[in-house]
């Protein structure tokens, strides 16, 4: 059983920086964000990544799909969680979800969302791996973003093509929990 907070509990700025870049890392430290999702690093260069956020009262999130050197298997998730121990992990394949939940990480589930058979295959693919919130992309879809949060009582997550504070709050209005964005210009609205 999961002892972790959810992440509705953590999510304080509903800007989460999404990092890709060792200058975006320093930019995240300097932001008014809370939530990293670490889009980068491998097996040598990872841990000090999560270690360096959480040093800085940062909630990280590593996305696997990202993470060189590590297998997307169950032994890799055994290791993030003991070895680099972020707060979760997010993913698109689904079949890690559980072994990541098995080792108390928080999970988000990652969907591309480009018509609707891949917005109701997202939807079986979340009932049956359980994450603990969905990662939509992309997050200029505030139809889709509302159509989600009606089916689904989990916490929704938008991201990608994101420019401007008028499309994060469009998104939030939506139902949205939050952002990722990639520019650390949107990373200190005060949202």
């Amino acid at each position: 059983m999961n002892n972790h907070l959810s992440i509705t509990d953590i999510v304080e700025s509903q800007v989460i920086a999404a990092i890709n870049s060792e200058t975006k890392l320093l930019k995240a430290i300097q932001s008014e964000c809370n939530v990293a999702f670490l889009l980068m690093g491998d097996i040598m260069t990872l841990p000090n990544y999560v270690r360096d956020l959480q040093k800085h009262e940062m909630k990280v999130f590593v996305h696997l799909d990202f993470v060189d050197g590590i297998a997307n298997d169950k032994s890799g998730i055994e290791f993030i969680a003991k070895k680099v121990k972020p707060d979760g992990i997010i993913t698109t394949k689904k079949h890690l979800i559980k072994h990541a939940k098995d080792e108390d990480l928080i999970t988000i589930q990652r969907l591309f969302l480009i018509d609707n058979s891949a917005i109701d295959k997202g939807i079986q693919m979340i009932r049956s791996s359980k994450p603990d919130a969905v990662e939509v992309l992309p997050g200029l879809i505030p139809k889709v973003i509302t159509k989600l949060t009606d089916i689904t009582p989990l916490p929704i997550i938008v991201g990608g093509l994101i420019e401007n504070k008028a499309e994060i709050l469009q998104a939030l209005e939506a139902g949205a929990l939050g952002t990722s964005c990639g520019s650390p210009e949107l990373w200190n609205l005060g949202i």
